[in-house]
């Protein structure tokens, strides 16, 4: 491997280094060196992490080196030696300890484990091997099976110390032991290695980490373990003299704020309320027995929890005290909430006794109830909004008191950072328990939020732990200097490195009119316009024709998106787009997220298409970190401006208190309201457009269809290795030619990208072994994309109604009651029915590009919507069907199964591998043992500890049996504030329901006969029907046993039939909506008989055998 000279230090690097690299790590050097932050940006692709690590570890080596040289020279008195190396020389600047001890570690923070194991397997291909290790969460590593059935995070928590404490676990047990196996010391291990290594050891992963911690080189962990002064603690982080690199650093500003911020719903202090209620009434329980036990000198019982009834009763009237004391803030008659200081938060707190004083006491009382409710039997108990309010009095009461200070001069000191904002409540949730005649069920309820303006107050606090350098670094830092300014600490290192590319491989154009002149902007006012809106789609129609393989277009937000696919469905202009690329939309949803985008990744690499585009909102999850390298993003369409929302309370309130700061006098150091507005704008469409290019031999265009884009002002805030390119074009037709250029020549100079099968995963690159499509390969896909129904899945449906014929309009609705006459569904078969199809999804991976495109390319949110309503209930689908789809009747047996096997793949999506097994193991022992509570237990500790997984518990409702129902309703509502929806008749057994359903249907059966008899009354034969003679079919009077089945439509259709000789007559009554037959038997002679059955009294005959009658 090469060995260069940066700085005076030897860096050992992969590969010949590239002029940019070489400055990025002299910038990181000049950091080390000097004690200095620094503040990087690094395009994507300029192997900024691989620059990273070389460079600090190579400087840390060097420390090392140079203590050894010190020693060595102390031992020889003063000589050196190595005299003419440079092996132990010290820069001027560096100031090198004389011990070993205090050789500066480094922690390396990223946003999420999955981008710091890509870190790891960066430093894997570099020769440095380090004492290293990562940090998880006990979700992540814990591997005690006790522990780990415990879903919520919190409670895994105090599960894990209640065992460690009693030594109970012996995971735990072997740390000690094992921790100093020199093959675990040695080893670069990411968090999945760390794992299975502790499972092989039988030593438990978690605390491994935090033993190895204390000997490391080199600490990885997620930014958020660095930032939030809880996370701090709770991981013991000693940052003096450490090294912190925060990578991927755009978003820390965000993260700053959130971590040190918290709203209190009405629901968390509800919620908080009924856990110690329910510990205060076993604790009373335990006294009153040890009353009794004590009378007859009987052993006293012990719940566990070392508190008096006295303590406890206290909590719980502070909580009350602090309920009372937020509902009595007056709200202005407009409701828009009312804003205070943020030292406002200690005198709110101070009326519930919760002080500086009293907090160690509190936060210990809350600490046992949460440690004793984690190991307690029977019914889960909702512990969320208790561990929620234990963090917030960590968060209020961050720092601890010094000696002699005042209780003002410290809230001050603390509360300039903050706004207080008390306004209503508009989460969905409801307070647990409400009381009927309590006038305050009526009341409005409030949200207490508690919001940090400033990332400085985080940053500060690393500068207060002793940190000796922090260096900020990502692709997407543009502006530095609005970045560096929110940090509020000084960065006197800054560097914005040039692309490794060159000017072949990048087109930037704005766009500032579409094709038919309309201009561009994407304004409040504007950008709901049917001219914006028809100019923006033409635009993207013909574009898609222009960028080859996968196109990425980025919209502000997620109602712009949402009507630009409307106004494009409804005015032609989607399925244009269509008939060249397959389109993708962006869900809400994270879990259905990675099924589309590699649904996207396929669809781009299939031979037969063109390649597809993907619709996303700037800042959601396709603009953050996926990787778009190769085919998968040829170009990136940015619509508009995506400014945060102006009128929400947080945003207006961080524009004020930006304006307060830079009025007091700090000036420039400061931004204004309306920079920090702009900053964000700018820095999500920075985010966006680094998805084109991702490597050296990478290409792609960059289109900013707005006209704003054109303005000084926006250009400067670009990063500036996108700068040199931009081009402005007036005229529409310009832009299309000259990339249509850039694409040509790019293709003809650019080597081929490597060949790599269909996308496995999310975030994956996906490439094929197709070369980039050439103008007669195009000409073919566009031929073949002509059939518009090959791939747009809601014209092939309208194609199957034209053929079918006329269509119907039918009404569904939810399922109901089962019909006695279907098969019933057993309590599993919807679960072997999931696990079946979790089979068939294996089979599912294997189909081509196309036929998942035709699956998943939906045109919009619209379908994604209804499939949400559908899950909610509540709400009629109206749908066109066809006859033959009329004719069918819709059976609940099936509705019923598809909605089981539904909620299960949600259930196996969502829950991790273990959890699932967990959810099966409890639903096969609630089939065999009918064991409510246990059941219970269970689904409650699956899917209370998130609160997006509430419904998951809620929907669970159809697999509780008619018995149980009534209290799985209640137990809900107390638990997620919300019931299931229960009836009185989902109480009866299945017998019971079978005859409810039969005497429904009997009853509406013998209202529509009494209707159409008086009817059929009126009927003349003599006048009607041909006169008496035959009418219709004449074969009824053949011998033979015959059983028809109505195909009408519309309501009850009377037919009188004449028989032979004339005068005889039948009257057939027929219903397209029930189960009704005409049965008939004729001997050949005049006498003939027939009968209506209800049911199903004999075997109907079925279509082929109704024809061979008919035939004879």
């Amino acid at each position: 491997m090469p060995r260069i000279t940066v700085n005076g230090i030897t860096v050992d690097f992969p590969y010949q280094p590239y002029a940019c690299q070489e400055a990025y790590m002299a910038k990181v050097l000049e950091c080390l060196q000097k004690k200095v932050n620094g503040v990087l940006e690094s395009p994507t692709g300029t192997g900024k992490t691989l620059c990273l690590l070389c460079s600090t570890l190579a400087w840390q080596e060097h420390y090392k080196d140079t203590i050894s040289a010190r020693k060595i020279a102390q031992r020889l008195g003063g000589a050196e030696l190595f005299p003419e190396s440079s092996w132990g020389n010290v820069a001027p600047d560096d100031d090198i300890s004389t011990y070993y001890t205090d050789i500066p570690k480094i922690i390396y923070a990223s946003r999420t484990h999955s981008q710091l194991t890509q870190v790891i397997n960066e430093l894997k291909n570099t020769v440095y091997r380090p004492k290293m290790c990562v940090l998880g969460s006990r979700d992540q590593l814990c591997i005690h099976p006790e522990v780990k059935r415990m879903e919520s995070n919190h409670m895994q928590i105090y599960m894990c110390k209640k065992k460690v404490m009693a030594r109970a676990c012996h995971f735990y047990s072997n740390v000690e032991e094992k921790s100093t196996e020199k093959d675990l010391m040695n080893s670069i291990m990411d968090i999945e290695d760390l794992v299975k290594k502790g499972n092989k050891l039988r030593a438990c992963p978690y605390y491994l980490s935090r033993s190895l911690k204390q000997q490391a080189d080199i600490i990885f962990m997620p930014y958020n373990y660095l930032l939030d002064s809880k996370s701090r603690k709770a991981h013991n982080l000693d940052l003096r003299g450490t090294v912190v690199i925060l990578d991927e650093a755009h978003n820390v500003e965000k993260l700053c704020e959130e971590s040190s911020s918290f709203d209190l719903t009405p629901y968390d202090l509800a919620s908080a309320i009924d856990a110690v209620d329910v510990v205060l009434e076993e604790q009373a329980k335990v006294v009153q027995q040890n009353e009794v036990n004590a009378e007859f000198n009987m052993e006293l019982a012990s719940s566990g929890l070392n508190m008096e009834l006295e303590d406890i009763a206290k909590i719980k009237k502070i909580l009350l005290q602090l309920e009372s004391a937020i509902d009595a803030v007056e709200l202005p008659p407009n409701d828009s909430g009312v804003t205070k200081e943020g030292s406002y938060i200690f005198d709110l707190f101070a009326e519930a006794q919760i002080t500086f004083q009293t907090k160690s006491s509190l936060l210990d009382s809350l600490e046992q109830i949460l440690q004793y409710l984690s190991g307690r039997p029977g019914i889960f108990v909702n512990t969320s909004g208790l561990h929620k309010l234990l963090g917030i009095i960590q968060t209020v009461f961050n720092i601890d008191a010094p000696e002699g200070a005042t209780d003002l001069r410290l809230h001050q000191s603390i509360s300039k950072y903050y706004k207080v904002h008390i306004h209503l409540d508009e989460s969905n949730q409801k307070k647990q328990k409400t009381d009927l005649w309590n006038s305050s069920s009526t009341r409005k309820e409030k949200t207490l939020s508690y919001w940090c303006f400033s990332p400085g107050y985080s940053m500060h606090e690393l500068v207060r732990q002793g940190v000796r350098t922090i260096i900020l670094t990502s692709g997407t830092l543009s502006p530095l200097s609005s970045f560096t300014m929110e940090m509020q600490i000084p960065f006197p290192v800054r560097l914005e490195n040039p692309h490794v590319i060159d000017k072949h491989q990048l087109w930037v154009g704005i766009i500032s009119k579409g094709p038919d002149g309309t201009v561009l902007t994407s304004t409040y006012e504007r950008r709901f316009s049917e001219d914006y809106l028809s100019s923006l789609g033409k635009t993207v129609g013909n574009l898609v024709r222009v960028v080859p393989d996968g196109l990425l277009v980025f919209f502000s937000s997620y109602p712009v998106m949402d009507k630009s696919l409307e106004y494009w469905r409804e005015h032609d202009l989607a399925s244009r787009i269509e008939e060249v690329k397959s389109m993708f939309v962006e869900p809400r949803n994270k879990g259905s997220f990675s099924e589309v985008i590699d649904a996207y990744y396929n669809r781009v690499v299939c031979p037969k298409s063109s390649g597809a585009a993907f619709l996303a909102v700037c800042r959601g999850k396709a603009s953050e970190g996926l990787d778009f390298a190769d085919r998968n993003g040829r170009g990136v369409i940015i619509t508009g401006l995506p400014f945060p929302p102006l009128m929400e309370p947080r945003v207006v309130l961080k524009m004020q208190f930006l304006d307060e700061m830079r009025r007091r006098g700090t000036g420039s150091q400061c931004l204004s309201g309306r920079e920090w507005y702009n900053q964000q704008a700018s820095r999500a469409v920075n985010q966006a457009i680094g998805r084109v290019i991702r490597h050296r031999q990478d290409y792609g265009a960059i289109f900013l269809c707005d006209e704003r884009f054109s303005t000084d002002n926006m250009r400067c805030r670009l990063p500036s290795w996108v700068r040199p390119y931009v081009n402005v074009y007036d005229n529409f037709g310009h832009a299309v030619r000259s990339v249509s250029i850039f694409y040509r020549v790019a293709q003809e100079v650019m080597p081929l990208p490597l060949p790599q099968g269909p996308s496995g995963s999310a975030g994956s690159q996906s490439e094929s072994d197709a070369v980039p499509s050439t103008s007669s390969e195009q000409t073919l896909c566009l031929r073949k994309a002509k059939h518009l129904d090959d791939h747009v899945p809601s014209l092939q449906r309208k194609r199957k109604a034209s053929e079918d014929g006329a269509s119907s309009l039918c009404m569904e609705y939810e399922p109901k009651l089962v019909s006695p006459k279907r098969p019933r569904i057993g309590l599993l078969d919807a679960l072997e029915r999931s696990e079946k199809s979790s089979e068939g999804t294996e089979e599912e991976n294997d189909l081509s590009g196309e036929e998942k495109a035709q699956r998943l390319s939906t045109l919009s949110l619209q379908h994604e919507k209804r499939l949400a309503d559908e899950q909610k209930g509540g709400k009629k689908k109206i749908k066109l069907v066809s006859n033959t789809q009329a004719e069918k009747k819709p059976n609940p047996t099936e509705n019923k199964r598809t909605r089981a096997a539904s909620y299960l793949a949600t259930v196996k999506k969502t829950l991790s591998q273990e959890s699932y097994k967990l959810f099966s193991a409890a639903l096969q022992d609630y089939k065999i043992r009918d064991d409510f509570l246990a059941v219970l237990s269970q689904m409650s500790a699956l899917f209370i500890g998130d609160e997006e997984n509430h419904v998951l518990l809620r929907e669970f409702y159809q697999f509780i049996r008619p018995h149980h129902k009534k209290q799985f309703d209640e137990a809900c509502y107390n638990l997620t504030g919300e019931g299931c929806g229960y009836k009185p008749e989902h109480s009866l057994p299945l017998e019971g329901q079978d005859i409810l359903a039969r005497s429904l249907e009997e009853e509406e059966s013998q209202q529509e006969m009494t209707f159409w008899k008086d009817s059929c009354a009126g009927l003349d034969t003599e006048l009607h029907l041909n006169q008496g003679g035959f009418h219709l079919l004449p074969w009824l009077c053949s011998a033979g046993n015959f059983m028809l089945k109505p195909q009408s439509q519309g309501n009850m259709l009377c037919l009188m039939l004449s028989l032979s000789p004339p005068g005889g007559n039948l009257c057939l009554l027929c219903s397209p909506s029930r189960e009704l037959f005409i049965v008939g038997r004729s001997d050949g002679n005049s006498a003939f008989s027939a009968g209506i059955v209800p049911n199903e009294p004999q075997k109907p005959l079925n279509e082929s055998q109704v024809d061979r009658k008919e035939t004879n």
